[in-house]
């Protein structure tokens, strides 16, 4: 197809679990092109969210628009007070600098992948009759997701199972592509990981735990795993994602140096807290033989695509109960051991984790249950439909 100009508009953010799987497509498109075919791209998110400084790294080109959040809401009258009009009044300005830069970039295509600040960049892009491709992470369809569906051309699902959570109005453009996977959690280097976290030769027997609960950390599983640290350390060691909490307050991140620091010498090498995991993440998979965290859309996908055991404390509320669903589907397939956010303490946890770590056979047993829940060519499978609708009405540039 040469002379082929294709200009692909990305949305979606929030949290990294909207980001990724849209970094892991624009993998796959550029991976995919035909030749003679351009790829240019725009990502639009909000002008302080996560999905600025991930979409810059990744070298797209990244404008923001302001939003508010969405909420659900059991009566009309519950969505009225300051805050929420606040933020519902952000939405339409939001769409009018949705539609200046829609207007400029003329894209084909749009992938929108969840999250409040995908609403408006849709909106803009169905007033100017640009197809649009929606991506659900999650088993349930969430608030931002469920208004930018009524302009979707294609519905994009992660399992089959959420098909029949979708709205029977929404199931005629559905398809199931899977959640896509950022590459960078493949291929990751153990002996890197050692090196990096300083863990002595002599622990290489040990199982090795990752707690993650995102960029802003999960409080009640930070200090679940403080108060467990000297009945875990003695069987294994535990790389801890404890995320950074938000400015001026508390941050667990110093409690827990200020405990691992109290910890007999052989206890503290076995254990490495930071805040953040960045381009290390595929030698931390590579390392770690149980996850235990959040059950995101992202933490699930990506311990399901490595076949990674895990230990889950869906967070509560979230829309739809989300986190708990996904916690459950795993569960249910024998991948997971679920502990419910109001029992996540350090006994729970010292309870559902030494089993796992005591006995190999079990942790491999999960872990091939979670990869049958895997979808490897979600962001093939994703990228081959955003190039279909595309590719139809890209302009000829062969001029």
């Amino acid at each position: 197809m040469p002379g082929k100009t294709l200009r692909i508009l990305v949305t979606g953010g929030g949290t990294g679990g909207h980001v990724t799987p849209a970094l892991a497509t624009i993998q796959a498109l550029r991976e995919m092109a035909p030749p003679g075919c351009t790829l240019e791209f725009l990502y639009i998110g909000s002008l302080g969210g996560v999905e600025r400084e991930m979409a810059e790294a990744a070298g797209i080109p990244f404008s923001g628009v302001l939003t508010g959040k969405l909420r659900r809401a059991s009566r009309w009258y519950g969505m009225i007070n300051a805050r929420n009009l606040g933020d519902l009044c952000r939405v339409p300005i939001g769409v009018a600098q949705a539609m200046r830069f829609v207007w400029r970039f003329r894209p084909d295509v749009v992938l929108a992948t969840g999250g409040y600040v995908a609403v408006p960049p849709v909106i803009a892009a169905a007033a100017a009759r640009v197809p649009v491709l929606i991506h659900e992470q999650t088993l349930q369809i969430g608030l931002a997701n469920r208004i930018n569906a009524r302009f979707a051309r294609k519905i994009a699902l992660s399992s089959e199972d959420a098909l029949d959570l979708l709205p029977k109005a929404f199931r005629p453009r559905a398809i199931v592509t899977g959640n896509p996977v950022r590459e960078i959690v493949f291929g990751g280097d153990r002996a890197a990981a050692v090196e990096r976290f300083g863990f002595a030769a002599e622990d290489s027997a040990f199982p090795t735990v990752y707690v993650t609960g995102g960029a802003q950390g999960a409080r009640v599983l930070n200090r679940a795993v403080e108060g467990a640290l000297n009945d875990l350390l003695c069987e294994t060691r535990i790389v801890h994602q404890c995320g950074q909490q938000p400015a001026g307050g508390e941050q667990d991140y110093d409690s827990l140096v200020k405990v691992a620091e109290g910890l007999p010498p052989q206890l503290r090498a076995r254990y490495h807290v930071t805040r953040f995991v960045r381009e290390e993440i595929g030698d931390v998979y590579a390392l770690c033989d149980l996850v235990v965290g959040r059950s995101g859309a992202g933490t699930v996908t990506e311990a399901c695509a490595l076949g990674k055991p895990a230990i889950y404390v869906p967070l509560v509320p979230t829309g739809g109960d989300e986190q708990n669903k996904n916690a459950r589907r795993s569960a249910n397939a024998g991948a997971a051991v679920v502990i419910p956010n109001g029992e996540c303490d350090s006994a729970h946890l010292t309870k559902a984790a030494l089993p796992l770590l005591r006995d190999a056979g079990l942790r491999k047993k999960m872990g091939d249950a979670a990869r049958s829940l895997a979808r490897p060519n979600a962001a093939i499978d994703l990228a081959r439909v955003l190039l279909h609708m595309g590719l139809k009405d890209a302009p000829d540039t062969s001029t």
